[in-house]
């Protein structure tokens, strides 16, 4: 089984990533399954030296990158990057690596389930392209704010409600 885990919990109200046990969550997510990789896709945050902000956000990021990376954790990162576009951040390349990562695994029969947390509709030729190679998708979304078009395309489908994501989420060290 692949458990990619892709940032979506501030929407769900959980603010602070940085303390998260993602290890733990991507386990419980498994349900005894084997977990075969853990990726954890991100734009990375770029800021200039004299940006107080941007490197308040990339000081932050790293220890994300750290956390996730960790023994415990054991996720591999992988990086897109974040565009400015009238003061609003946008994350690219993320969605390309998701689904290249669902297509590798699928076609190098490198896992038998994938579990996907995204809402993002793009990915939907990615989840039947995987379905129709044999593989299983389970969508992982949140009860506030579900993609009927994941859920309609994947295998399986789990709503994750605000108390169970915040049994994960530590106290700030």
């Amino acid at each position: 089984m692949v458990v990619i885990f892709y940032y979506k919990m501030k929407a769900f109200g959980i603010s602070n990533a940085l303390y998260f046990r993602y290890g733990e969550f991507a386990k419980w997510l498994a349900e005894g399954r084997e977990i075969v990789s853990k990726r954890y896709y991100i734009g990375v945050v770029r800021a200039k030296e004299n940006d107080e902000k941007g490197q308040k956000m990339r000081r932050n990021q790293k220890k994300l990158f750290n956390n996730l990376s960790s023994e415990k954790c054991g996720f591999i990162i992988e990086r897109g990057y974040l565009m400015e576009n009238d003061g609003v951040f946008h994350e690219k390349g993320v969605d390309v690596k998701i689904a290249v990562g669902i297509l590798v695994g699928a076609y190098e029969d490198l896992y038998d389930t994938a579990i996907l947390i995204s809402s993002d509709t793009d990915l939907i030729p990615v989840i039947e392209k995987a379905r129709a190679l044999g593989k299983k998708v389970e969508y992982i979304g949140f009860s506030n704010k579900p993609s009927f078009g994941l859920i309609k395309s994947a295998n399986e489908t789990r709503l994750l409600t605000r108390n169970e994501v915040e049994q994960f989420q530590t106290a700030k060290q």
